[in-house]
């Protein structure tokens, strides 16, 4: 079992394109549907899976470009040291000063470690500046515990 890390910064008006952060059903619409339903039904199936957009569950990440990865660990301790860094790094941009408390964030990350050592994911969303957006997400891979079926994007 391994950890993989993504990052993602942009507009909050674009985090908020669901359409583009769920997977498709696995079912297209029935061929008698309106057009514009099967067009936005195969717009998402092309884009979902290469779009840099936060899935709304946190193990689809592993189905995106082995690009977005940040990072790979073996122990959750690295993992969660690469989401405190960050945490850090971003800190000065959050928009809540309760989020930029060092003890709440060193809480955070010991709480993570917890979460990673049971074979779950970690997904965290933060505001920063208006209109920006951070999410964070460290997802366990081999096998990935609420999708085991998603390969490694490593391999």
């Amino acid at each position: 079992m391994h950890h993989h890390g993504y990052l993602w910064t942009g507009s909050k008006q674009r985090f908020d394109e669901e359409a583009l952060r769920r997977p498709p059903h696995p079912d297209p619409p029935p061929a008698s549907s309106k057009p514009e339903l099967i067009h936005r039904y195969r717009e998402v199936a092309a884009e979902f899976p290469v779009v840099d957009l936060p899935p709304l569950e946190t193990a689809y990440w592993l189905i995106k470009p082995r690009t977005l990865v940040r990072g790979t660990w073996d122990e959750p301790k690295e993992a969660a040291a690469w989401l405190g860094e960050r945490l850090d790094e971003y800190a000065p941009r959050f928009t809540s000063e309760a989020e930029r408390d060092t003890a709440r964030v060193a809480r955070l990350v010991n709480s993570v470690v917890e979460r990673l050592g049971c074979g779950g994911d970690v997904s965290l969303g933060l505001y920063l500046e208006r209109p920006s957006y951070l999410s964070l997400a460290l997802v366990t891979c081999s096998p990935n515990r609420a999708v085991p079926e998603l390969a490694c994007p490593l391999r």
